[in-house]
């Protein structure tokens, strides 16, 4: 990605559409606009209607043109977008028309680098965009938002700039080390201070992952024995034959998922294997993916034949649902108060099951703390800041030198200004950016 290069893309969807948004960025945009609109270049941040040629007089398209100025703009840079009529054509003709003239096709997610190149949002907030593009809940949206506005940027700048206090406790020791009393006037307020980010450190890491599970979705397992109508009830919901059903023991031998949207949450429901001992080995590693399964999952269905009965109570977890099938067979069979009735095969007490797990996976998304952690990349960045303050915390307890306490502390810096890219590598940038769309 060269910055000095001007880019075009659409920035709107696919075509054929109503409209289509041609984005065009960087030093060539007032000469673009000069020769391929009718009336040359729009007046600043004021909507022209138009015409496109191709640059040799034959028109294209009427247009709505719209020049914004840098460095007040998206990416910082003279950015130009033209509205056309979104037939793949007039789109395919204006961007090889702009490109004919010293533009060049954008990469992904090359518009939005460019902002973050020049100052106009920090990692976060770029992050956000992609999220608010992708967002497929409500849920997911609001997170999102809540992101783009600055939130998480601003906790982690806030952090890091208590790091920097830190800092210059210590440098003040190194840097006046024969006075008597420096050691002791700057051990109490770092200690403190370290204890302090540990501590809120702590509480963003031990969140349960729920911000990501609402970004990546929220996991539900259907669990029991073989022949119970886990499949059966996985079809129902998902309104397809997403999983195989048989009368056969044993015919799910691997985790079935479909996605779902409950109560402006993302969820992936899945089908597992029926728990058994058995001597199939191939069954047996399906049964190890169920209980996989079972232990990642948020929210567990334990599903079972009321004519039978439930062979797994040993197994149910506080937050679990017991769910007793097939009674439209057994009419008169009678179950616990908390044990949901259904019928996965004529889809009786389904409604009440659903009702169960969207207020359980909406319970689980009300504890969600403000947007801290909601990609691996976060977490991963803040347990490495932990970390370098957990080897500075104790150091500074053995009374060691302020020199090597104070460089875990600017590690741990380091590391927090990597989240919002004040400090930054070309693989971690081009790992965020390579996530968006063309046109973004």
């Amino acid at each position: 990605m060269t910055r000095s290069a001007t880019i075009c893309a659409l920035a709107s969807g696919p075509p054929p559409a109503a409209l289509a948004t041609v984005r065009v960025s960087g030093p060539l945009c007032r000469d673009l606009a000069i020769r391929h609109l009718v009336r040359g270049l729009p007046t600043p941040r004021r909507a022209v209607v138009d015409r496109v040629t191709d640059g040799s007089g034959e028109i294209l398209d009427e247009v709505l043109a719209v020049f914004m100025p840098g460095p007040a703009s998206f990416t910082g840079e003279d950015v130009l977008e033209v509205s056309l009529h979104g037939g793949s054509v007039i789109v395919e003709r204006v961007l090889e028309a702009f490109c004919q003239s010293g533009a060049r096709l954008a990469g992904r997610g090359e518009f939005t680098r460019r902002a973050f190149e020049a100052g106009r949002l920090d990692l976060t907030r770029a992050e956000a965009i992609a999220d608010l593009i992708d967002a497929e809940t409500r849920a997911q949206h609001d997170q999102a938002l809540q992101q783009f506005d600055g939130a998480l940027g601003r906790l982690y700048q806030g952090w890091h700039a208590k790091l920097v206090d830190l800092l210059a406790w210590l440098e003040a020791s190194i840097d006046f080390p024969d006075e008597e009393d420096a050691p002791d006037q700057v051990a109490s307020p770092v200690l403190a201070g370290l204890d302090g980010l540990m501590d809120e450190f702590t509480d963003a890491l031990e969140d349960g992952r729920i911000n990501e599970r609402i970004r990546d979705g929220f996991r539900v397992a259907i669990l029991g024995a073989p022949n119970s109508g886990k499949s059966t009830l996985l079809n129902l919901l998902a309104g397809r034959e997403a999983a195989i059903v048989t009368d056969i023991p044993g015919t799910t031998r691997d985790v079935v998922e479909i996605r779902m949207v409950l109560g402006g949450f993302l969820v992936w429901l899945m089908d597992t294997a029926g728990l058994r001992d058995t001597t199939d080995r191939v069954e047996a590693e399906g049964i190890r993916r169920a209980r996989r399964a079972a232990d990642e999952a948020d929210v567990r269905i334990w599903l079972y034949d009321i004519a039978t009965g439930f062979g797994h109570s040993d197994l149910v977890q506080p937050g679990d649902l017991v769910v007793a099938n097939k009674v439209d067979l057994c009419p008169g069979a009678t179950v616990s108060r908390e044990t949901l009735r259904v019928s996965a095969a004529s889809g009786d007490g389904v409604s009440d099951l659903v009702d169960r797990l969207t207020n359980a996976i909406k319970g689980i998304g009300a504890a969600a703390p403000a947007p801290v952690l909601t990609r691996a990349r976060h977490r991963q960045g803040l347990s490495q800041a932990m970390e370098e303050l957990g080897a500075a915390r104790a150091l500074l307890q053995a009374e060691g030198g302020a020199e090597l306490i104070a460089e875990h502390v600017r590690r741990s810096a380091r590391a927090l200004a990597g989240l919002t890219g004040a400090i930054d590598t070309e693989a971690v940038l081009g790992a965020v950016f390579s996530s968006f769309c063309i046109g973004k």
